[in-house]
């Protein structure tokens, strides 16, 4: 008898649970404690409980007083996606930069030390690796985290190196700490990055940052070649076509979702700041 109860309690566990992710939605991107009681139908202790496991696991971040979801939550569905629009807002750039170059091309987050894909348009497979939104890579490792790094704060930087273990993908990954600042200096003098074979052996990939009006990198954005296939377009095209479309995605969001374009970047731990909770 003792187990249906056992089970019916996590079952009970994890509907709260999701109601306090369903609880955040366009309209509600940052909620009080309070705020996810009403809105769950939870008590205050209930709420606060399941609010602290999501923190403590990565899928939601606090500022001690509001709480929003984070892009971790990508990995459970799309409930994220529904309060950022970033992909409805990216997506016809992307077509359109595949359409021209004929190559994928895709949008990401910075989230904790990773990126975070929440968009993407293929054109053909070339990574052994499936890509999807909600696939997550090591921002050293990738051009659109590299893109993003770049234009970080100098204190989020050192504290990133600091941070995270640059560890070889492949024969070819940068693991060195003090190279790697050298190639964000290069890329933050430029304003576009490129990685080659870095994550992939063969995998040739560009990127530009998405800016918000505060000049941060709240997105960025590539296109992925072949390495065998990179010659059919100069670094410095792609880069022209890339940043531009960088540009018309900040300029699209400024308008469609003022909130989300204005909202500062966050370069949090490996758990979006949420390891001391």
């Amino acid at each position: 008898m003792s187990e249906p109860a056992a089970g019916g309690e996590m079952v009970r566990s994890v509907a709260k649970t999701l109601d306090v992710i369903r609880a955040f939605d366009a309209e509600h991107r940052d909620l009080t404690l309070s705020d996810v009681a009403r809105r769950t139908g939870q008590t205050r202790a209930s709420a606060r409980r399941f609010l602290l496991s999501l923190e403590s696991l990565g899928f939601v971040r606090s500022d001690g007083q509001l709480f929003s979801l984070t892009p971790r939550v990508l990995s459970l569905g799309h409930a994220f996606l529904s309060s950022l629009r970033l992909p409805d807002v990216a997506e016809p750039h992307l077509k359109n930069l595949t359409a021209q170059l004929g190559e994928s091309t895709s949008a990401s987050v910075f989230d904790g030390d990773d990126i975070v894909y929440v968009a993407r348009v293929q054109a053909r497979r070339i990574m052994a690796v499936e890509i999807r939104v909600g696939t997550r890579f090591p921002a050293y490792a990738t051009s659109m985290g590299r893109a993003m790094l770049a234009f970080a704060p100098p204190v989020a930087l050192d504290a990133y190196l600091r941070r995270v273990t640059l560890e070889p993908l492949t024969p070819l990954t940068v693991t060195d700490p003090t190279v790697l600042r050298d190639e964000l200096a290069r890329i933050l003098e430029r304003g576009w990055a490129v990685v080659d074979q870095e994550l992939e052996i063969g995998l040739r990939s560009l990127a530009a940052p998405v800016f918000n009006p505060r000049g941060e990198a709240i997105a960025a954005i590539n296109v992925s070649t072949t390495s065998a296939s990179s010659g059919r377009f100069a670094d410095e095209e792609l880069a022209r076509l890339l940043v531009g479309a960088a540009g018309a995605i900040g300029d699209d969001l400024r308008l469609a979702r003022p909130e989300m374009a204005d909202e500062p970047q966050r370069w949090g731990s490996p758990r979006s700041g949420s390891e001391q909770a």
